[in-house]
């Protein structure tokens, strides 16, 4: 199984995963850096709100991503992603929820699930783990926000529960892809991080490699993965990105690799 493939809409440049292109059940993409209006430490696609930039600029970098995909940004659904592990159902009374301001977001939320056809799911990124879900036979999808926090407290395995209670998703039916985000070969942590992650995960050495005294690389890539593994879903079905936005160069953005000051990707997800 691919990994990932690029595809080009004019000067833009998203990240899909193959196996959900071919379901013909989605639209979906996961921006990049290049194309946009942004200016400074946010040029020039970036999609966020929350960041300093220009919201004018954010409407039109939106607009612009959205269109190239076939999705209204008018009717985009966003939460306001606190590390944390809520899930939220979306129905078609939500649609536009954060779409034109942080303000309207869905309060407190780091994981969207809808069965509602038209109505595009969105999460924003700066080297935090993407994670993309479909059932196909019951016709759901999900975006769950997993930075190191969202990780520990295994939100994508509590995005697949929620599917299963909402809506009666097996999770051997469902397809995830974890998209770009920070690899472990940028991804410094200290004890405070890798205590939490023992406590976590029984095999949470697995996840790490020591890289100095007191500090180590942790693979999120991984332990995401595991979390949907032991969330039901199969290992086949299950793809990941493998493209590290720290390293990535001017393809991404990145909270670590800039500083701290930085624009966003976006992730969306539409059932048609």
């Amino acid at each position: 199984m691919n990994a990932f493939m690029n595809v080009e809409k004019g000067n833009l440049l998203f990240y899909k995963a193959p196996f959900f292109e071919t379901t013909g059940l989605v639209t979906h993409g996961f921006t990049t850096r290049p194309g946009g209006v942004s200016e400074g430490p946010y040029s020039a696609l970036n999609t966020a709100f929350h960041v300093g930039d220009a919201i004018e600029n954010v409407r039109t970098n939106r607009a612009l991503a959205c269109e190239a995909l076939g999705i209204d940004p008018e009717g985009i659904v966003a939460g306001s992603q606190v590390h944390g592990d809520r899930v939220e159902v979306v129905e078609y009374r939500d649609k536009g929820r954060g779409a034109r301001t942080l303000e309207d977001c869905l309060p407190d939320v780091d994981a969207l699930v809808t069965a509602v056809p038209g109505v595009p799911l969105s999460s924003y990124y700066a080297d935090c783990v993407p994670i993309f879900l479909l059932d196909p036979a019951r016709k759901v999808v999900a975006l769950a926000h997993a930075g190191w926090k969202g990780t520990v407290v295994k939100i994508g395995r509590k995005t697949v529960q929620r599917m299963t209670a909402g809506f009666g998703t097996n999770p051997g039916d469902c397809l995830a892809w974890i998209g770009p985000s920070i690899g472990s070969c940028c991804y410094e942590v200290d004890g405070r991080v890798i205590r939490l992650f023992q406590k976590s995960f029984a095999y949470w050495a697995m996840l790490t490699v020591a890289a100095s005294p007191g500090k180590w690389r942790l693979n999120l890539w991984e332990a995401n993965r595991r979390v949907l593994l032991d969330a039901g879903l199969l290992e086949k079905n299950i793809a990941v990105a493998g493209a590290c936005t720290s390293c990535g160069g001017d393809l991404f953005f990145s909270y670590r690799a800039q500083g701290g000051i930085t624009g966003r990707m976006a992730s969306l997800i539409m059932l048609k």
